[in-house]
């Protein structure tokens, strides 16, 4: 095993390495000839012959292109046929998905097998073609003919935003775009290099940065988004922040030719590419330099660059901080002193615990060094050379937490696997962490690596529903089994996985024409805010209500309801409604809400006359014309005298009829407001208004009992302050209210003397509580002491203010007292 150094070259203070990954298996692909786009974090390579070349270097028309989607290794994905016309641009998404722009506008959006969606960048791009495209992760930026910037900065709902106008009128020297979440303001910004200087531009404004150095003919964002790489004119590698506040390096190629690529290798260095030269500039103006046979392409990732040529793909990466430590030529790190332990301990020299001893307060630190050294290694040898060694130090160790060392074995077992030239998945540790576990499954489940996507969520504790779902909706798409086969494969498949929603899958059965397998698939859908929706979208309405009743979610029995009345024509939309209980009430409380109409339809169809008539009444309490209101009260009248069991309410309507009559005919005798008025209040306002007679008639015609109408009377005189007359009913003959209430009108209205005239004609028992009310205090202890009641005399002593008569009620207690 060669030393891990072998591959090292110095930049600087820092080491930097270049190792091979796959060797490629693609046969004599010249990479000179293609556009390429490739995926980061180990991504997919998209590659199209670029037709300007072929066109210069075989004088001939080409045939119709195809675009090639190869793993990292060579591996060939998938050949799309392309006949769409000339494409400006390709570029990734950050889930993996090919966006290929073509001149007029339209975008095309490939899955990794080839499946696409398309939109159009707008008329404006159609009009005057796209010339150029920037893309980011989530989205892209296109320059059109007239030099107008329009952006996409969601590819789930794309919208064409139109960014300021540059002020250019000519195609820039080169540009690029800042992603939204490396601005202040967040959102994408376009950095032009027009002339001398460079324009940024976003969604308000174009700034002009008044820069002397350019033309720039290349530039490049930084990983983080916070160092801008530009070439100049003549031949300067310039490295500034930004926002341009910072002049960071510069370095002097010596070549007036821009390079072909101008990437970032982390944030560490740059990369520059011209045919068959590799130069890679450092921080401090140190540069190392390779050289190929033959055109390579470089991805650019966030701890490295991939190198791609015909014949192998390479990784060049700045070596880690962890492994330089351990594996530099005569480091006495303490990593670097352990891992040299191990080797001396497996030689059985006593070297190995002479190094022990000297890191030992250092160990653990030691050991955790090894353990993220083993991270950033491919070789799987010396993955296992330092996890080993990590594992001795531990065992030196009284107390150490292994999970850092569990969960390295882990995730180098995940990252060898995908790894594999099979799979194609160059990714590193760096990279694994920032994706993290579900999007690297995401990836896997998009390849159809089903297996591989399972045994690892398994091996992670994750769960593997996704990947179940992925593989049914695939299976249903491309099998030609009958609809129960491919029912009975799916369940057989799925039944172990409890709450694993069938939905999705049923839709896709759906949408490839399958009805009766998406219904059979939705009876196994344990949640029926999932089943309920789709079978909506399918057209079984009467079963997706049946499922929502069934669920017991009255919302979501009200959403069917309400999609269903929107849908079908009233009688099919009672037929279903009718012989469900649940819905039929939820109904009702809807309409009572919302749409009386529709409930009258629903309890005529449903000969339900007596709620007809109510549902008539209560409309006609909202009548504000007297005789709108009555033709209401008529038609409900008309409803309950054909029902027999009702007589009582007919009656009552009846009367109500009669009322409304009195109350129209009142309201023109005395031009004042009576209609709606209950009878007792009719009468009241009557005797308020002086009109005691035609009080006095009503109450007989509508038979009005003595008592109520007394209190009535009494009531509304005293409202008016009619004193006589409430002498006047009290002497009419006896009250049969008794006259207690005429005390109790007179103390609420606070006339005392008033009050004072009806309470001896009161109960001889009450009369001390009424004279105390109105604090008659020398009458109450007269009365009090007639009842012989010694409570109440106290009680009217400790009230009473006047000593002369607080002395005669002493009196009183002291007779009563005595007495007993």
């Amino acid at each position: 095993m060669s030393p891990p150094t072998a591959d090292w070259i110095q930049l600087h203070d820092r080491f930097y390495r270049k190792q091979e990954i796959y060797t490629m298996l693609w046969k004599q692909v010249d990479l000179s000839k293609y556009m390429i786009a490739a995926a980061p974090f180990g991504g997919p390579l998209a590659l199209v012959r670029d037709d300007r070349k072929v066109l210069l270097l075989q004088k001939q028309q080409p045939i119709k292109p195809s675009i090639y989607l190869y793993t990292s290794s060579g591996k060939i994905m998938e050949t799309i046929q392309w006949d769409k016309g000339h494409i400006v641009g390709m570029g990734w998404t950050e889930t993996e998905q090919l966006l290929c722009v073509l001149e007029d506008g339209t975008v095309r959006m490939y899955n990794i097998l080839g499946e696409y969606t398309q939109f159009s960048l707008g008329k404006d791009a159609k009009d005057n073609r796209v010339i150029d495209v920037q893309f980011w992760g989530t989205g892209l930026v296109a320059l059109t003919g007239s030099f107008q910037l329009i952006a996409i900065t969601n590819f789930d709902e794309p919208r064409p935003l139109f960014l300021a106008d540059p002020g250019i009128n000519e195609p820039p020297h080169s540009w690029t775009v800042v992603p939204p979440k490396f601005t202040l303001s967040r959102h994408v910004e376009v950095l032009i290099a027009h002339n001398s200087t460079i324009l940024v531009v976003d969604a308000t404004e174009a700034r002009d940065e008044r820069l002397q150095q350019g033309p720039f003919s290349k530039m490049s964002i930084s990983p983080d988004g916070k160092y801008l790489a530009l070439f100049t004119a003549d031949g300067k590698l310039w490295v500034v922040s930004t926002d341009f506040q910072k002049n960071l390096s510069e370095f002097a190629t010596r070549s007036q030719v821009p390079p072909q690529q101008l990437v970032w290798c982390g944030t560490d260095s740059v990369v520059l590419y011209w045919d068959k030269i590799v130069l890679m500039v450092g921080p401090y103006g140190d540069w190392i330099k390779y050289t190929y046979d033959d055109a390579i392409f470089l991805i650019p990732e966030i701890d490295g660059v991939r190198v791609i040529s015909m014949d192998k793909c390479e990784f060049l990466q700045k070596v880690p901080d962890a492994t330089e430590n351990i594996f530099k030529i005569g480091s006495t790190a303490p990593a670097a002193m352990l891992y040299d332990a191990l080797d001396h301990f497996e030689k059985k020299s006593p070297k190995a615990d002479e190094n022990i001893r000297s890191i030992r307060l250092e160990l653990s630190d030691a050991v955790e060094a090894c353990i993220e050294a083993a991270g950033h290694e491919i070789s799987h040898q010396y993955q296992r050379s330092l996890l080993k060694a990590a594992s001795f130090g531990k065992s030196f160790l009284e107390i150490h937490n292994a999970d850092s060392f569990v969960e390295m074995c882990k995730v180098l077992r995940v990252l060898n696997a995908v790894r594999y030239y099979e799979i194609g998945i160059p990714m590193t540790y760096t990279q694994f962490q920032r994706l993290s576990p579900e999007a690297l499954i995401d990836r896997l489940i998009s390849r159809h690596q089903y297996l591989l996507a399972i045994r690892i969520c398994e091996y992670l504790k994750m769960r593997t529903d996704r990947i179940l779902i992925h593989w049914a909706c695939s299976k249903i798409k491309k099998s030609s089994d009958d609809e129960d086969t491919i029912c009975r494969m799916v369940v057989e498949k799925l039944a172990n996985k409890p709450g694993l929603s069938y939905s999705e899958i049923a839709m896709t059965a759906h949408k490839a024409g399958q009805s009766k397998l998406a219904t059979m698939l939705l009876d196994y859908e344990p949640r029926a805010g999932d089943q309920v929706p789709l079978l909506m979208s399918m057209q079984e309405d009467e079963l997706a209500l049946v499922k929502a009743i069934e669920s017991g979610d009255t919302d979501l029995v009200y959403h069917v309801i309400l999609h269903l009345k929107r849908k079908l024509q009233l009688g099919e939309f009672f037929r279903i409604i009718n012989n469900k209980p649940l819905a039929c009430n939820l109904l009702e409380s809807y309409c009572k809400q919302q749409d009386p109409e529709l409930l009258k339809d629903f309890y005529y169809q449903d000969d339900r006359t007596v709620d007809r008539a109510n549902l008539t009444l209560m409309e006609s309490f909202r009548q504000k014309d007297s005789t709108e209101r009555m033709n209401k009260i008529k038609a409900a009248l008309r409803l309950y005298q054909d029902d027999k069991e009702h007589t009582f309410e007919a009656k009552a309507i009846e009367d109500s009829i009669k009322l409304l009559q009195t109350q129209v005919q009142l309201e023109k005798d005395y031009s004042q407001p009576f209609s709606g008025l209950s009878i007792s209040s009719t009468v009241y306002k009557l005797i308020t208004i002086n009109q005691s007679n035609r009080a006095t008639k009503i109450r007989g015609d509508f038979k009005m009992p003595d008592k109520r109408f007394w209190w009535i009377k009494l009531r509304a005189l005293v409202e008016i302050r009619d004193w006589d007359g409430v002498a006047t009913l009290a002497k009419s003959k006896k009250s049969p209210i008794g006259y207690e209430p005429f005390v109790e009108e007179c103390v609420k209205a606070m006339q005392f003397r008033e009050a004072a005239k009806y309470i001896l004609k009161c109960d001889a028992h009450l009369r001390a509580g009424l004279f105390l009310k109105i604090e008659a205090y020398q009458e109450a202890g007269e009365q009090a002491f007639l009842q012989k009641d010694l409570d109440t005399l106290r009680e009217i002593r400790d009230k009473c203010p006047n000593a002369v008569i607080q002395g005669q009620i002493d009196g009183y207690i002291s007779q009563l007292a005595s007495s007993r």
